[in-house]
C-alpha cells in the first residue's frame, strides 16, 4: 500500500514537472471556500441509464421501449373498455374516468 501511494506521488512531481503546475500548498487551500462552487462546471444531462458498456445502455433502451409500447397498448385497451387488460409487470394502470353513480 505505501509503495503504490509513493508510485502515486511519483507519477504526480513527474506530470507537475511535464506541465509547468506547481501543488496549491495548505495556505492556498485554507483560502477556498469550503461551500464555494467551480467557475466552470460539466453542463451536460446525466444520462437516463448507467451502464458498464454501451452494449448494455442499449439493451435497457429497448427494454425501456417495449414497456413503454406494451403500457401504451394496454392503456388504449382500458379506454377502449377491455376492463380485463393486463398491464406490464411494474406498472399501474391509467385510473379511469369518473362516473357519477
Amino acid at each position: 500500500m505505501i509503495a503504490r501511494v509513493a508510485e502515486i506521488e511519483l507519477e504526480a512531481a513527474a506530470q507537475r514537472e511535464r506541465t509547468g503546475s506547481k501543488v496549491l500548498g495548505v495556505a492556498a487551500i485554507r483560502r477556498q471556500q469550503p461551500h464555494g462552487r467551480p467557475k466552470r462546471s460539466k453542463k451536460s444531462p446525466a444520462p437516463p441509464f448507467h451502464a458498464a458498456s454501451k452494449a448494455v445502455r442499449q439493451e435497457l433502451y429497448e427494454g425501456y421501449a417495449w414497456f413503454v409500447a406494451a403500457y401504451r397498448e394496454a392503456a388504449e385497451k382500458l379506454r377502449a373498455g377491455n376492463r380485463a387488460v393486463s398491464f406490464p409487470t411494474g406498472s399501474f394502470p391509467p385510473p379511469l374516468p369518473f362516473v357519477a353513480g
